[in-house]
């Protein structure tokens, strides 16, 4: 059965609960763990609404900086906290920005807001380059390849290219045992940066999702005070070097993507490796995504 013919009633091929919301505010760095997020038309409120550029205006990612990991926000009221090894407190207000600049990250230059030489003296210093912070222009239209997402206009901020990114539990569970398997340690969801984590429902008869489930699904049903927010998986997730950078030390080391190779590579990224799915949002601008909430999709068929 396709999902254009599900009926209402029909009970769904798998339920879940999301069981973590991430928050990346600052492009690259390390995440904000939530109880809940506004979901927008750009992914997760704040979701890589700032990022970090060179003296160019090239967008900068651990991939460069592994230290970047280090630099951790936190979200408050009316201002965003950056806190790194070594350095005060940076304070940046949620409402306040320079002056308007355009910026590149990968093959989209964007408007965008400078923050100010506090902030690019702040980075600077920790990362040790010359650098800037910006911030996404809300005028500014930046799309998702409709290669991935065909009839809708799915609209990002500073992300590589997709507004939400979800990952299993399960998923990790089946990584860590390969790991653990072969002598290594497990890794921590941190490393490959979902906004979404979803685990297993407490009731109902549906299936229970299985590693890389998420690979193989339809549209995510999330039920909201709201309404029902309506998700679409579209490409899967590629992976870079990232995943191998230890958030707590920044260190890099292999043997997370080497164990990756061995069972990842996917014929639909002509062979890359990849780790959960990239979302597009179909409804539910402005809906209230909680932690604890129920998830429900089918399986595609296509």
């Amino acid at each position: 059965m396709s999902e254009t013919s599900r009926e209402p009633s029909d009970p769904a091929d798998v339920n879940a609960v999301i069981t973590a919301l991430w928050v990346y505010p600052v492009k690259s760095c390390a995440g904000v763990r939530v109880e809940e997020a506004i979901l927008t038309e750009t992914g997760l409120e704040f979701d890589r609404a700032w990022m970090v550029v060179d003296e160019h205006g090239e967008f900068v990612t651990q991939r460069e900086l592994p230290r970047m990991a280090l630099i951790r926000p936190q979200l408050k009221t009316q201002d965003m906290v950056l806190r790194a090894p070594g350095m005060l407190a940076l304070h940046i207000a949620l409402d306040q920005v320079q002056e308007p600049v355009r910026v590149r990250v990968w093959d989209d230059e964007v408007k965008a807001y400078d923050m100010g030489p506090i902030a690019a003296q702040w980075f600077s210093d920790f990362l040790g380059e010359k650098l800037r912070l910006v911030r996404f222009d809300p005028e500014q239209k930046r799309r998702s390849s409709v290669r991935w997402t065909g009839a809708v206009e799915a609209l990002n901020q500073f992300s590589d290219g997709y507004p939400l990114l979800v990952l299993s539990e399960a998923s990790l569970i089946g990584l860590n045992d390969k790991l653990q398997a072969a002598g290594g340690t497990p890794v921590g969801m941190e490393r490959f940066r979902p906004n979404i984590v979803l685990g297993p429902a407490s009731t109902g008869a549906a299936v229970a999702l299985s590693a890389h489930d998420e690979d193989r699904l339809g549209e995510l049903r999330i039920s909201t005070e709201q309404g029902l927010a309506r998700l679409k998986p579209v490409k899967p997730c590629a992976r870079c070097p990232i995943p191998n950078i230890d958030p707590a030390t920044a260190v890099s080391s292999p043997e997370v993507n080497d164990m990756l190779q061995t069972y990842r590579q996917d014929p639909r990224l002509n062979g890359a490796l990849s780790f959960g799915m990239n979302l597009i949002r179909l409804d539910g601008d402005d809906h209230l995504l909680r932690v604890g909430q129920a998830v429900s999709a089918d399986y595609r068929f296509d």
